[in-house]
């Protein structure tokens, strides 16, 4: 089977074979021209797409992958959408809900890692959902992510409002394995920033949710009518609340800059990413070829101006700013649960192609724990929060709150459908499945990456941290 054309279509279940040949020829394409374009020759078929089109330039540390994970995750949810889920359901689900949505995010994270690690591909998710399920999938999952109580009732919808919103607040986490295309020796940097996924968690979300439960009760005044009132700023922040309630004068500025810096910082690594969501869906012949087009030192820049260019402003016309918050975070966060469930299900293909085509993971430079079980888990754990976010809407109904709880999930299957019907695609079986494209070049880039050996103890310890 020949190998597949690129720029073109791959939404096909074509996989390509390998022969020592081509090998040679992405090895020698590396080392003559460098490693962008011994990427982009292996990925396009040719040397003559990649020199037209170029390619992203892996310039991207390891502290770079961090920051970009750690700008992409820390955002209004930890600082703001997290004071209503407090109101809600009250300290004790606060906590549950953050903890049991991190041990999945971290299951799925995982599952990504393994994946972007074997083949560490610009944009990741639409590419892995193309490649091991269904073309369909990929073209969904890019397109969507490239625009963007009392009594025991009470407590399950308060719970699961917990649900949603760390949800939303843990949003962004798979970005470092978005970035892996663009990674600096992503076979050691992959790794390194996925295993610190769970420090984050932990230490950001868990231990945060459980200090806020400390530091006021869930009906305090300040908060409640901060909510209720649509107030600006970090006035509806239970951090700067807590910190007023301390009595503390200088603080709540201090933390309401950083509430701002934050939220600017997370929207600069969603544009970045959502743009190479779209690189990614040209990559596999599903968005138009000029999108390809990188400037010289790596940039897709029409993918980016596009991005760019559909970015939402949201202004407090006749709803408060709250309110319309609330429609935001909860839009974000099921198409947030689709991309995720997504990854779930992209990689039990990947493990059953590897499987299949007599792959042994043990030979993997990193490989998830207790597979594919773990992804099993995450797919079913995320499936159950999509199918309850809405629920609160029920009682009484609320058409607004309806709309944005569920509206991501007819937006993914009609973007499906819409492909699985203009381009006939099928299931990927698992020995089609194409696990190889692009893997040559990355092979033979490896020996090129200096090691890291740290000179004295204090470089050590930085080392360990980025």
């Amino acid at each position: 089977m020949e190998k597949a054309a690129y720029p073109g279509d791959m939404s096909s279940n074509d996989s390509p074979t390998y022969d020592d040949s081509e090998r040679e020829s992405s090895s020698r394409i590396v080392e003559e021209k460098g490693i962008e374009l011994g990427e982009a020759a292996d990925m396009y078929g040719d040397l003559g797409s990649a020199e037209e089109y170029g390619y992203v330039t892996r310039g991207l540390k390891s502290r770079h992958i961090q920051f970009i994970a750690l700008g992409g995750t820390i955002g209004t949810g930890l600082f703001l959408g997290i004071g209503r889920a407090f109101t809600q359901a009250g300290p004790l689900s606060l906590l549950l809900g953050y903890s049991f949505t991190g041990v999945a995010v971290y299951a799925m994270i995982m599952s990504l890692g393994e994946m972007a690690t074997w083949l560490p591909l610009p944009g990741a998710i639409p590419q892995f959902c193309t490649r091991y399920v269904d073309g369909a999938m990929g073209f969904a999952v890019g397109a969507m992510k490239a625009y963007k109580g009392t009594g025991s009732t009470g407590r399950f919808l308060g719970l699961f409002s917990v649900l949603v919103n760390a949800a939303f607040s843990y949003g962004g986490v798979e970005f470092v394995a978005v970035a892996a295309g663009e990674a600096e020796n992503p076979r050691y940097s992959i790794p390194k920033a996925v295993r610190r996924v769970f420090w984050r968690i932990l230490f950001f979300y868990v231990l945060g949710s459980l200090a806020i439960g400390v530091l006021i009760p869930y009906n305090e005044p300040l908060l409640l009518s901060a909510i209720e009132d649509g107030a600006p700023g970090g006035a509806a922040s239970p951090w700067v609340i807590a910190i007023y309630r301390a009595g503390v004068p200088v603080l709540p500025s201090i933390v309401n800059a950083v509430i701002l810096t934050s939220a600017s910082s997370s929207a600069n690594a969603h544009l970045c990413i959502g743009s190479r969501y779209l690189y990614a869906l040209a990559q596999s012949g599903q968005a138009p070829q000029f999108l390809l087009k990188c400037s010289k030192r790596g940039v897709p820049y029409f993918c980016v101006a596009i991005t760019a260019s559909i970015s939402l402003t949201y202004m407090s016309c006749t709803s408060g700013a709250e309110i319309v918050f609330q429609w935001f975070q909860d839009i974000v966060a099921i198409s947030t649960l689709i991309t995720w469930m997504s990854v779930s299900i992209a990689y039990i293909g990947f493990h059953a192609a590897l499987k299949t085509q007599g792959i042994d993971r043990r030979t993997f430079v990193f490989r998830s724990p207790i597979q594919p079980y773990t992804a099993y888990f995450s797919l079913c754990f995320f499936g159950m929060i999509a199918f309850f976010n809405g629920f609160h809407t029920f009682g009484p109904f609320n058409i607004y709150g309806f709309v944005t709880a569920y509206v991501g999930i007819p937006i993914y299957l009609a973007l499906y459908a819409f492909w699985k019907i203009f381009k006939g695609t099928k299931l990927v079986k698992a020995h089609e499945a194409d696990i190889h494209t692009g893997k040559a070049a990355m092979d033979a880039a490896d020996a090129h990456w200096p090691p890291r050996v740290a000179r004295n103890w204090v470089e050590g310890v930085w080392f360990w941290i980025a």
